[in-house]
């Protein structure tokens, strides 16, 4: 993915307070900050922030949580953001390998769209759905671990079949062609794009 970058991209994204800027202040005390107990939800490369910030419209009862690697991309979801008044969204800018320095025993549900699916053999660990990072993920979730992916990827979608069956994980739900799925299904930017050039998403729900 080639990024652009944004004029004065730090200083838009350090001025709003929808970013968290010090995260590892908050493990165990994300309550506080939303002044709620809500289940908190997170998506793992959020990207422009289309699908985070529409969860948080939709479902009003439940705190969502975005985290973007590049603030190039991540002050795109602050612009965004900064025309709205939302209560239960904040957003983090971090490497996701960093995800248990910032969260421990508090998440419900991991969402991953349209994730970086590495191809090369060499870059497997690299993927969102290795077991390096479902190790990571044990770390987080608060009760049952939940994880849904999107992703046009056929490839990383057969590895993430696999990487999570023999983590222990059960699927709740799998197809291969989720617009044609009577699935409850907010869109990301990506989906919007590939839906229009029929290209098929695959999707997966599953629990541990």
């Amino acid at each position: 993915m080639r990024l652009r970058n944004v004029k004065n991209a730090d200083l838009i994204v350090n001025k709003s307070n929808y970013v968290i800027k010090n995260p590892e202040n908050y493990i165990k005390k994300y309550n506080t900050l939303f002044e709620n107990d809500n289940p908190i939800n997170i998506e793992i490369g959020m990207g422009k922030g289309d699908f985070i910030i529409k969860m948080a419209q939709k479902f009003p009862n439940v705190n969502f949580i975005g985290i973007e690697k590049y603030e190039s991309v991540l002050v795109r979801a602050v612009e965004k953001l900064e025309l709205l008044d939302l209560k239960n969204i904040k957003l983090i800018r971090m490497d996701a390998i960093n995800i248990d320095k910032v969260f421990y025993k508090e998440i419900d549900t991991i969402y991953l769209n349209f994730s970086d699916p590495w191809p090369k053999k060499r870059h497997a660990k690299r993927r969102l759905t290795s077991d390096s990072f479902l190790k990571l993920y044990d770390k987080v979730f608060k009760n049952k671990n939940h994880i849904i992916q999107k992703t046009d990827n056929i490839g990383l979608f057969a590895y993430s079949i696999e990487s999570l069956s023999t983590y222990g994980y059960k699927f709740k739900k799998v197809s291969l062609d989720l617009e044609n799925e009577d699935i409850d299904n907010v869109l990301t930017e990506y989906e919007n794009k590939f839906m229009s050039k029929n290209i098929k998403i695959n999707y997966l729900e599953a629990y541990k």
